[in-house]
């Protein structure tokens, strides 16, 4: 018999930084094409091309990227395990007992914290993909998360 976990969206919040970081990178991306063309612009065959084609990959960084990754994030927490799914692509569905947790980090960079969202990273007993992490969550569920693991670990000792 098989038991199927249902699995909820990660916070809004986490878009909006994906977003974000994909404008930085869209714009680091688009400096460099430009200075390069400025540089080399008489050695290029064109003017122009390398920053076009600068600007699409940045649109799509910035603007299509971000909520098709999001809508791939998927998490869940029975109390004895938690499931982080995401991947558009190639689809990974992760699932830590936690049993096997020796570590726990609840992380907010500054991005993360002014969009209301913060990591979940688990430490695994084991020697591959040893770390995992959530994205996207409340700080309030990544604690109550890291809480409800603890307490569990603890009294399995």
């Amino acid at each position: 018999m098989s038991l199927t976990i249902a699995l909820q969206n990660i916070e809004r919040g986490q878009l909006r930084v994906m977003h974000v970081r994909g404008a930085i990178s869209a714009l680091a991306l688009i400096v460099a094409a430009l200075i390069v063309e400025i540089v080399f612009g008489d050695a290029l065959p064109v003017r122009g091309v390398l920053g076009g084609v600068a600007l699409l990959l940045g649109i799509w960084l910035a603007v299509i990227a971000p909520p098709r990754r999001w809508r791939h994030w998927r998490y869940a927490f029975t109390g004895t395990e938690l499931h982080v799914a995401h991947g558009w692509w190639t689809q990974v569905h992760t699932i830590v007992p936690v049993l096997r947790v020796q570590h726990i980090d609840v992380a907010q960079g500054p991005l993360e914290r002014n969009f209301g969202v913060a990591r979940l990273v688990l430490h695994t007993a084991g020697s591959d993909n040893t770390i995992v992490t959530l994205p996207g969550i409340t700080r309030e569920t990544a604690e109550e998360i890291r809480d409800a693991i603890r307490a569990r670990i603890g009294s399995a000792a």
